[in-house]
């Protein structure tokens, strides 16, 4: 009996290739594409919407291979898991990644509960960079799976991955983890799919690339006025219109002012907005990271080195596109401190940190608080 996949298909490229590749393999293969938002909540219309567009290219690739596909409506739980928690996240100033949490939530658990009904040994593919492997002796106990990095460290998307329970990454599949991306563009250019030379979609699902954030976000908060204060005389020089419109360690726009501000602090208590002059202000860099509710992927074995007096060291990443920076990992009773090796900008309460101990990818948590420690 074939072992059933099903690829999950956005009308990119990666999971047009992602499913050209699986086809070759000797598996009971169908597609499914997700609709995660109604554009009729905002619209009142689906005529011409994008998620149409990329419907039809799902199709159309799916067709060439002869590989029955589906369309699954999911935009209830996205709305409900994903979007109702995040404008709660952006109205009290935080700064959620609703990407991550559509993994879990909507792709890696909703998804797949949903195709489980038909299969209990159904596996479920993407078209991530990403890679997985099985740790532990077979000889001794079952092995488990760890999350790695892609090979194509620029592409990598572990990150996004990162808040997905064992139980689903058990049963996923990255046929991209081992490749290049100009590799994927090159293939697709060769088999001639009709996704081949269509753009990366970037920047968050349902705001897409030509709205602004703000003002999309204008239509589900209500604007809360509140003080912009030059912290480094305690002087308010500005009034804005809502915390979720300013990003820690971003440039603030502020009428009058010669010198360019930038975001330190933002304060829900007092909705007070805090800024420094200057790029390199030292307000601006924390060297020390709280998280309260970190989940390890493993979650019954986090690693033995978080426990100890001495910490862990390890590497984290608080956004998609960084570098991974260096850390020392520590159990405070309260949750887990992470204190890094060179002072960073731009970390904000409310972004997920993603822990990693080289390639492997450990779990994530929500950034309660920061600071500088000296």
């Amino acid at each position: 009996m074939k072992r059933p996949v099903v690829v999950a298909m956005s009308g990119g490229v990666d999971s047009s290739v992602a499913a050209r590749l699986l086809a070759e393999k000797d598996y009971d293969l169908s597609a499914v594409f997700m609709r995660n938002w109604d554009t009729r909540d905002e619209s009142g219309t689906d005529v011409g919407c994008q998620w149409e567009k990329d419907w039809e290219d799902v199709q159309r690739v799916c067709r060439m291979f002869g590989i029955p596909h589906k369309m699954v409506d999911l935009h209830r739980q996205y709305w409900t898991q994903v979007f109702e928690p995040s404008l709660n996240s952006w109205e009290a100033g935080s700064t959620p990644n609703p990407d991550v949490w559509c993994n879990r939530e909507v792709k890696f658990g909703a998804l797949l509960r949903h195709l489980a009904q038909d299969s209990q040994m159904l596996w479920l593919a993407t078209g991530h960079y990403a890679r997985k492997d099985w740790h532990g002796c077979i000889d001794a106990f079952p092995p488990r799976p760890r999350l790695l990095r892609a090979r194509d460290l620029s592409k990598d998307q572990t990150y996004y991955l990162s808040s997905i329970p064992e139980s689903s990454l058990a049963r996923a599949l990255f046929p991209l983890g081992e490749m290049q991306k100009k590799d994927v563009r090159n293939l697709a250019l060769k088999w001639g799919l009709p996704t081949a030379v269509k753009d990366e979609s970037m920047g968050i699902c349902f705001v897409g690339e030509k709205r602004k954030f703000n003002e999309f976000l204008s239509h589900y908060i209500p604007p809360n006025p509140g003080p912009i204060i030059d912290m480094t005389n305690s002087r308010q020089i500005a009034t804005h219109q809502g915390l979720w419109n300013y990003t820690i360690g971003q440039g603030a726009k502020i009428r009058g002012c010669r010198t360019r501000m930038f975001v330190a602090k933002k304060d829900l208590e007092t909705n007070a907005v805090f800024v420094v002059p200057g790029s390199c202000h030292p307000a601006l860099h924390v060297n020390t990271i709280h998280i309260s509710k970190f989940e390890w992927i493993w979650t019954d074995s986090p690693p033995e080195g978080s426990q100890q007096s001495s910490g862990m060291t390890a590497q984290v990443k608080y956004r998609h596109c960084m570098e991974s920076e260096g850390c020392v990992v520590h159990w405070d009773g309260d949750g887990l401190r992470l204190t890094l090796d060179v002072p960073q900008k731009g970390i904000a309460p409310g972004q997920v940190a993603a822990l990693y101990l080289q390639d492997w990818c450990l779990g994530c948590g929500v950034i309660d608080e920061t600071e500088f420690q000296g």
